[in-house]
């Protein structure tokens, strides 16, 4: 049967990244994307204009609605919002068992935008993390997760194993904003570390970067992938997907999902 990821997400109007980009990339690399809504914006390639939440138990309704019929092989959790929004969600995957949960801790959009509210951030760690399979932070949001300042990859091993005392399985710290050529990508689990790194490509079109490895991520996992070769593929996904952006909109442009690796892949299944 076909690999079903489950994203709960925010929807973003430009297409580039959120729970559209989830779909893209899920799709892409051969799986069956179902979805559940957190919040709607009003975005494009220059920003965020406006955004509405959706309701708490809505986003509840969207999940029993998906989970009882469709069901999922893996989830992968984004744009959350607020407090409450955590709490309920939680609540609904609590009794998933083995399914494994991706989270992509999104907090600030690339135009400055705040997604998560600051006071939101103890129930992210609180609620989320320890039932989460892996988390996906990029630097700016291990910094904010963990208080603490990351400058170089012994900075994010540090960030990385304070992470993993929130109790997830494993932690992903993406080195893409640190100032330099060959960017690091740290993974810890209980196992050790292992670094992967990508060249940086210098362009402007990233936008949805860390919602896209979110979802890649899991639908590898859903796929069966160990936990090291899912994290390695999705890397090499998005780095393809930065490759080939095909350079839409006056701003930070969409990837290109539907890629020359994700055609390779599936080609191989």
């Amino acid at each position: 049967m076909m690999a079903r990821v489950l994203s709960i997400a925010g929807s973003d109007s430009g297409g580039g990244a959120g729970i559209q980009a989830d779909i893209k990339t899920v799709t892409a690399l051969g799986g069956y994307a179902s979805s559940v809504i957190t919040s709607l914006t009003a975005q494009n390639s220059l920003g965020i204009q406006s955004i509405m939440d959706v309701p708490p138990e809505f986003i509840r309704t969207q999940i029993k609605s998906v989970l009882s019929d469709i069901g999922a092989d893996a989830v992968k959790i984004g744009m959350l919002s607020r407090e409450d929004v955590i709490v309920a969600i939680a609540n609904e995957l609590q009794d998933l068992g083995n399914v494994p949960i991706v989270i992509d801790p999104v907090m600030i959009a690339k135009d400055g935008t705040r997604l998560l509210h600051k006071h939101a951030n103890d129930a992210l760690k609180r609620d989320l993390c320890p039932i989460a399979t892996i988390i996906t932070p990029n630097v700016p949001e291990a910094e904010e997760l963990t208080g603490f300042r990351i400058q170089s990859v012994d900075d994010m091993r540090h960030a990385g194993r304070m992470l993993m005392s929130l109790g997830p399985k494993a932690v992903l710290i993406t080195g893409g904003h640190l100032d330099v050529d060959e960017i690091p990508n740290l993974l810890t689990t209980d196992d050790g570390e292992h670094v992967i790194t990508m060249m940086r490509i210098r362009t402007p079109h990233t936008h949805g970067t860390g919602c896209t490895l979110g979802s890649a991520i899991a639908t590898r996992l859903a796929q069966g992938y160990p936990l090291p070769e899912a994290v390695k593929s999705a890397i090499d996904y998005v780095a393809c997907a930065v490759q080939e952006a095909p350079g839409i909109g006056h701003g930070h442009g969409p990837l290109s999902h539907l890629n020359s690796f994700a055609k390779r892949s599936r080609s191989k299944r």
